[in-house]
């Protein structure tokens, strides 16, 4: 008997595990969609509270430190190496922000957006293999029209 007392401890100590895994997984397999959404709002916080006209590292430290504080796991200057001819060089590009190691973020700090950013920003994802990618612009006066969302092969949410 006190064997199967200890099997049946053991059974729901691993169902116990099991859940309590699953829960984990759940937080750390966010959705494009939200972890994109949040660092949206990130932005749009640090530019309520600091404004246009600092350097594109300074909102870069910044957005950082608040998508942390919402407890999401961030990366700056993630080196992302290039695949050229059969080699590899590890220091292709450094992305400014890598969320969850699923949304990229290339942050600027200019007065317009150029179509070369975008194009950046879409090559980058090309060769990550990225799905989701954000074009941040703190340069304008208003943050509003200066976020794209720029996507790689991810199936875009049906539009109402």
């Amino acid at each position: 008997m006190a064997s199967l007392a200890a099997l049946a401890r053991t059974f729901e100590a691993g169902k116990r595990g099991s859940r309590q895994g699953r829960e984990a997984r759940q937080v750390r397999e966010m959705k494009h969609d939200e972890i994109a959404r949040a660092a949206v709002e990130g932005a749009y916080e640090l530019h309520r509270e600091v404004g246009p006209g600092l350097l594109e590292s300074v909102y870069e430290v910044l957005l950082a430190d608040v998508l942390r504080a919402r407890g999401l796991s961030v990366e700056r200057q993630k080196p992302i190496p290039i695949c050229f001819r059969g080699k590899r060089f590890d220091e292709g590009f450094r992305a400014d922000l890598l969320i969850e190691n699923l949304v990229l973020v290339e942050l600027k700090s200019v007065e317009t957006l150029a179509r070369v950013h975008r194009k950046q920003v879409l090559t980058y994802l090309r060769l990550t293999d990225l799905k989701l990618g954000l074009l941040i612009n703190f340069g304008g006066e208003l943050l509003k029209g200066n976020i794209e969302r720029l996507v790689n092969g991810l199936e875009e949410p049906p539009t109402l």
